[in-house]
């Protein structure tokens, strides 16, 4: 199964990740795998958000809303100035104050230094919205199909990546609970479900 990290990644290989490494200033080669990792991570925080029904409805509403994929259809303008599709805002949401640790921990399994990372994020949340925003159009994905989309999603990342995804459970476990993503639920539900 193709996920949605790789079919984004596909679609970056033609020039749009030299674009992202002159921006955060590393090699191509250090700012894929970073992008590798990022993607799934937030994909599996709104994997398991959207397992709640009030959740996938939230997700839902906002990629209706706000998200209809129109940026993967003009990558070079969105990667041009970044900033302008609000990634800081989304993964203000999404991580909250985990954001910097997030991002720490993330750098500490790449090449890349904790501010490059943040900024892997703050370009891969947007993507990664947008992606599932066309697959919820292309699809006509209800709620409850979102959720089962993104389910399947971190299920096919878990297989394809077990260390990785063990790593990155790790890192948004902060309390040792065992049950790692949900620090994020309180974060998510603001992004989705508050006022934006």
């Amino acid at each position: 199964m193709s996920t949605i990290t790789d079919q984004l990644l596909q679609q970056l290989s033609s020039g749009g990740l030299s674009q992202i490494s002159q921006q955060i200033g590393a090699d191509e080669s250090s700012t894929g795998s970073a992008l590798a990792m990022a993607m799934p991570l937030l994909t599996s925080a709104l994997a398991n958000n959207s397992a709640k029904p009030d959740g996938a409805q939230a997700l839902h509403q906002a990629l209706a809303n706000d998200h209809d994929g129109s940026i993967l259809s003009n990558l070079p303008a969105f990667l041009n100035n970044p900033q302008a599709a609000n990634g800081a805002g989304i993964l203000g949401h999404v991580l909250g104050s985990q954001q910097p640790a997030v991002a720490q921990g993330l750098a500490q399994n790449s090449n890349l230094n904790s501010g490059q990372m943040g900024q892997i994020l703050e370009i891969a949340a947007p993507l990664l919205m947008g992606a599932l925003g066309q697959q919820q159009q292309s699809q006509g994905l209800n709620p409850s199909g979102l959720a089962a989309l993104l389910g399947g999603q971190q299920q096919a990342a878990q297989q394809s990546n077990p260390s990785m995804m063990s790593t990155l459970n790790q890192l948004l476990d902060q309390n040792n609970s065992g049950s790692a993503l949900d620090e994020i639920f309180g974060f998510l539900r603001r992004l989705f479900g508050g006022s934006r």
